[in-house]
Formats: structure tokens, sequence, C-alpha cells
């Protein structure tokens, strides 16, 4: 026996997931090229100043938004993690 409404809401569920993906391939596209663009100018791979306004401006988002900015800020740094990483690795050519 199915839930309807169960399967209607894991269906949006995996549209949202599905759009996240998406959503966040696009994003590494965009800063692998700036990665690039930071290893041909001679730029270095992370910009503290930037991460932090960038943390500041998601939390005020997603309490806009009505979602933990604690935990946005967590996602957040994970991706920049992982971008500053890929920029690390753009700048020694590999």
């Amino acid at each position: 026996m199915t839930d309807e409404i169960l399967q209607r809401y894991r269906e949006s569920i995996d549209n949202i997931d599905a759009s996240v993906i998406y959503m966040l391939a696009e994003r590494f596209k965009i800063t692998k090229a700036v990665g690039e663009h930071k290893a041909k100018t001679g730029l270095p791979a992370a910009d503290g100043g930037r991460e932090k306004r960038q943390i500041e401006r998601l939390r005020r988002l997603a309490t806009d938004a009505n979602l933990d900015p604690e935990f946005s800020e967590k996602f957040l740094r994970f991706i920049i993690d992982e971008v500053i990483r890929h920029h690390q690795k753009i700048k020694e050519g590999g």
C-alpha cells in the first residue's frame, strides 16, 4: 500500500535535490574559472575578507528564509573549503 501524500512529498524532495546538485555543479564551474584566473594573475587561492562577507550575507539570507543560520554557515563553509582546495590544486598545476 502506497501513501500518495508521502509519495508526492518525496517526489518534490527528489526534484529539489536534483536542482541543488545542478546548482552546485554550475557554481563549481564558475569557481573553477575563478581559480584559473587567480592562478594566472598570482592571486591567493583563499580570500578571507570575501569569505567572511559571504558567510555574513548567507546567514542574513538564511534568517530571512527561516533557515537556521548556523546550518547555512556550516553548509557554505563546506563549499568554500572545497572551492579553496580546488583553487590550490589549480595553482599547483593540478
